[in-house]
């Protein structure tokens, strides 16, 4: 079963079963608000300038973008929280690719707005090789173009199903990134992008190896 196809399961069965048609309604109406903001599309793309960036990973090791580069491409993935199931699927399926992705050359790293503690169970609950960055605040969502308020409307409805942003988050802010994914060259230079403001579509892993297969390409040209 695809990714994809694993999602829009998931989904079926959540809207059918186990969420209110008020609770539909309300996220199915946010999504459609994002999308029709147009923030995705002035979110950074194939050919932009990643960038940099030092975070700290679950543990309160500093990670850097330019030491993660002078290895290789990067494979970067903007999540959600331990909260988001679909985003905990989306994980999973690049984990499921990461030996096949590292064999190309490349690293790979997630960042999220959420507190370490958090990141470290979503590092274990999906058995993850690779680590959650902490971007506390959501800069680094932000310079990717990422970053977006959640409707006051939406935080109620969070809230029935226990989740709290400013807590897992530990800042004031209610605030998320788009789910994207990122290949980024050795220059500094995305090589690829895909950004989706419906955060129950997300592309199958496997579509970053023809990018990474010409990167390796064009490396050892």
């Amino acid at each position: 079963m695809s990714l994809q196809d694993r999602l829009d399961a998931y989904k079926a069965d959540f809207e059918a079963n186990k969420a209110p048609p008020a609770v539909v309604a309300a996220f199915h109406k946010s999504t459609d608000e994002l999308i029709a903001s147009g923030q995705a599309w002035r979110a950074l793309k194939a050919g932009d300038r990643a960038p940099s960036f030092n975070l700290a990973d679950a543990d309160g090791a500093m990670v850097s973008s330019a030491e993660l580069l002078a290895k290789g491409p990067l494979v970067l993935t903007f999540y959600r929280g331990v909260w988001c199931p679909y985003c905990n699927m989306d994980l999973q399926a690049i984990e499921a690719a990461a030996a096949e992705i590292r064999a190309l050359g490349a690293s790979l790293a997630a960042v999220s707005l959420q507190t370490p503690p958090n990141s470290r169970k979503s590092q274990k609950d999906n058995k993850l090789s690779f680590p959650i960055l902490s971007d506390a605040g959501g800069e680094i969502a932000d310079a990717f173009g990422l970053r977006w308020e959640v409707q006051d409307y939406l935080k109620d409805v969070f809230k029935m199903f226990g989740i709290d942003l400013a807590v897992a988050h530990g800042t004031k802010d209610w605030t998320l990134p788009m789910p994207a994914r990122y290949v980024i060259a050795r220059d500094g230079t995305i090589a690829y992008a895909e950004v989706n403001p419906d955060y129950t579509k997300r592309p199958d892993p496997s579509g970053l190896l023809p990018t990474l297969r010409q990167l390796k390409q064009s490396a050892a040209a």
